[in-house]
């Protein structure tokens, strides 16, 4: 039977160095937590036979951890672009992105979209957006909502994380397999032109965009399918290489699955599905 998932409650980043890692976020916006040792049982989920330790970081309530091993894995590809297959963004909402841009590349961003943040066409509910890397060359996207679309993003700064896209090979095959997860679809749309172009920092780009949303008012997922250019693959991904991003699900079981392309999702069985968690709850997932 294939499993089901019902919210998504955090992201995990694989680090090789941690320290320097959670000091680039916390100047980002997040708050960082005390490290502390990866439980044996997520270890034994993953796939290891080495320890490792967790640095927790927040934005608003969204959680993202920082996971370093004892087993170096792999650095993130130097010449992965958006459209190539490992890519795996988490989309950061702002209220003002000018600002937050230029503290961005302050404090040590690397960006994705060249010329800084791109005006969106009214039809995508985004006002403007921008793409960069961590230091250790995780993609992150920018975003700010016009004011009547801006909903639940109320505040200064950075708020809160609005969803997570990856890119595919097939929307279609990937689209079926969210699905059966659980997942449900949200008005596609095909991207393309100077706007897009300008947010990618890649020539003649056309893309299939698909917001896939889970059962409760999470942080959702979106896939990338690029008809153009044509999505690289770098292999298989290993739970200790950095590219290795993990989003983390309530679910009815505890599993480590792959999508069609690969990206990892680590299923954690709810103590009760029928029951929202409470804010304790969602913090310690």
């Amino acid at each position: 039977m294939t499993a089901k998932v019902s919210s998504i409650t955090a992201f995990r980043l694989t680090a090789a160095w941690p320290d320097l890692l959670s000091s680039f976020y916390q100047q980002l916006g997040f708050s960082v937590g005390e490290p502390e040792p990866i439980g044996a049982d997520e270890i034994a989920l993953l796939g290891l036979a080495c320890r490792g330790i967790r640095v927790p970081l927040r934005l608003g309530e969204q959680r993202v951890d920082l996971d370093s091993f004892e087993a170096a894995g792999r650095n993130y590809p130097v010449d992965a672009t958006a459209a190539d297959l490992c890519f795996q963004h988490c989309a950061l909402v702002t209220d003002d992105i000018e600002a937050a841009w230029k503290h961005v590349l302050a404090i040590g961003g690397r960006p994705i979209s060249a010329d800084g943040p791109v005006k969106l066409p009214p039809a995508t509910g985004v006002a403007a957006a921008a793409k960069f890397r961590d230091p250790e060359g995780h993609p992150l996207e920018l975003l700010q909502f016009p004011p009547h679309r801006a909903g639940r993003w109320v505040g200064t700064g950075l708020l809160g994380i609005d969803h997570s896209a990856i890119s595919v090979a097939d929307a279609g095959a990937s689209r079926r397999f969210y699905e059966a997860l659980g997942l449900s679809v949200h008005h596609p749309t095909l991207n393309q032109g100077p706007t897009q172009v300008a947010l990618d920092g890649l020539a003649g780009v056309e893309v299939d965009v698909v917001p896939l949303l889970p059962k409760r008012p999470t942080p959702h997922l979106e896939l990338l399918a690029y008809r153009n250019p044509t999505g690289r693959s770098a292999g298989p991904v290993e739970v200790t290489d950095i590219a290795a991003t993990r989003t983390i699900w309530a679910a009815d079981r505890d599993q480590l699955i792959r999508d069609p392309d690969g990206h990892l999702h680590l299923l954690r069985e709810e103590p009760n599905p029928g029951r929202l968690p409470s804010a304790e709850e969602r913090s310690i997932s």
